[in-house]
């Protein structure tokens, strides 16, 4: 990545992550758009999934960050659900239309990087905010 992954990007991506999302992708679209700077992608296997894992980014984020996102867009069809904190934009997506879409192609010439369980931190009881006090 070219620029650091935001806190706040990576909390979106645990959220998504424990909803049980699929290929999990930060994309750094800072040097070629000036609207956003990160994307973070990644795929539900049913409507039904792919909302519960937009709800649960938005709930997290809400609750650690006190953010809420400035547009929502998809929740009824579910098959693609946006949501645009401005500096960083989330995109849930069925499998079809990930792979119809297939952002990773059209932002091929951006820095990349896979999010796995693997990224976490070690767990702990204590929020992140407590240990950084």
């Amino acid at each position: 990545m070219t620029t650091p992954i935001p806190e706040i990007v990576i909390a979106a991506a645990e959220a998504a992550s424990d909803k049980k999302a699929a290929d999990i992708r930060v994309l750094d679209v800072s040097r070629h758009l000036v609207i956003t700077d990160h994307f973070l992608i990644c795929s539900g296997n049913t409507e039904r999934q792919v909302k519960t894992i937009a709800e649960e980014v938005e709930k997290r984020l809400g609750e650690d960050f006190g953010t809420r996102p400035f547009r929502r867009e998809g929740e009824r069809e579910a098959r693609w659900v946006l949501l645009d904190y401005v500096d960083f934009v989330i995109h849930v997506f069925h499998p079809d239309e990930r792979e119809y879409y297939d952002l990773e192609r059209l932002w091929a010439d951006v820095p990349s990087e896979k999010y796995d369980d693997a990224q976490r931190p070690e767990s702990s009881d204590e929020p992140a905010a407590a240990k950084a006090t």
